[in-house]
């Protein structure tokens, strides 16, 4: 390097530009500003930003809007066929279940949850949960979502929670198709409920609505049993079959009579406890029954799922 060189600053290096050193280019960046922890506030926009996207791809999807569909239509087919066997006066087994329905339009309601809760909503539920974890990893966009970075715990609940919400929507819309096709067909007016009790139309609209929050509570733990066997496949036909199996198993066991003992213990026991709300006054013990049942089997499912995905290794 020559005195003029040195005396002006100027570092020259064979092959590349003269580049004067200062203490701008020179100086380093310290290790706090680096490692700077994210807000609190920024985290917690983070999460709802991410579930909001993820809510957005969910009900956009023109199959899970099918499926929505499907439960809509179920409670519709429901009804015209009550209504027509009411009208030609139905045979002798029917003919209890066609007076309880025909006699007031909310009863349709839980005829349809008593029809749908233990197969088809569980099959939808399975669908959008069991999809959750091993959708994204069989479409090789898991690692993408893991390096925005999402985190695998907070991408984990996110997950959970969209299917959560499905779960009470696929509800919400067997009640309203429901309500509604019972209000077109049948007479509204005062209900009377299991016990033989008759209370007001506006009692048995509230009494729908905790049926709502109880038979969305059963598929939300019924979400988490297939979210959890979500994390141990990337194929998503996989968990949701694996799902359906663990219904079904849980329906067999039911059925035989010398396994009633371990029938508190399976999941499905506790999906028609709705049927609390139709006594007077309501059987709350039922209900707080069924609710901690579910309780339990979101945390110990949510725990495997917890376990599988924190420590899982993301290879596609």
């Amino acid at each position: 390097m020559s005195t003029a060189d040195t005396q002006t600053g100027i570092r020259r290096t064979p092959g590349l530009v003269p580049v004067a050193e200062t203490m701008r280019t020179t100086e380093r960046h310290p290790p706090e500003e680096i490692s700077a922890p994210v807000p609190p506030a920024r985290r917690t926009w983070a999460f709802w930003r991410l579930l909001g996207s993820e809510l957005g791809l969910t009900f956009r999807r023109p199959r899970n809007l099918a499926l929505l569909a499907v439960l809509a239509l179920v409670p519709i087919v429901l009804g015209i066929g009550l209504w027509i066997a009411a009208g030609s006066g139905g045979d002798d087994e029917m003919s209890g279940l066609i007076q309880d329905v025909a006699g007031n339009s909310l009863m349709l309601t839980f005829l349809s949850f008593s029809f749908l809760v233990l197969l088809l909503m569980p099959v939808v539920v399975s669908v959008v949960a069991g999809d959750s974890i091993a959708g994204e990893a069989g479409t090789g966009t898991l690692r993408y979502l893991l390096a925005a970075p999402a985190g695998r715990t907070r991408l984990l609940a996110v997950k959970y929670l969209n299917a959560v919400v499905f779960a009470y929507a696929a509800t919400a819309v067997v009640a309203l198709s429901a309500l509604l096709t019972g209000l077109i067909l049948f007479p509204g007016g005062s209900v009377t409920l299991l016990s033989g009790t008759t209370v007001s139309m506006a009692d048995g609209l509230l009494r729908i609505l905790v049926t709502v929050g109880y038979v969305g509570a059963g598929m939300a733990a019924l979400a988490a049993v297939a979210v959890a066997l979500s994390t141990f496949t990337e194929v998503s036909i996989g968990a949701i079959a694996g799902t359906m199996v663990f219904i079904i198993v849980c329906q067999v066991l039911r059925a035989i009579p010398d396994l009633a003992p371990i029938a508190p213990y399976l999941l499905p026991t506790w999906f028609t406890n709705f049927d609390a709300v139709l006594r007077s006054p309501i059987d709350t013990a039922a209900l707080r029954d069924g609710l901690l049942a579910f309780g339990a089997y979101i945390m110990l499912f949510g725990s495997i799922a917890w376990a599988r995905f924190s420590g899982k290794d993301i290879t596609s």
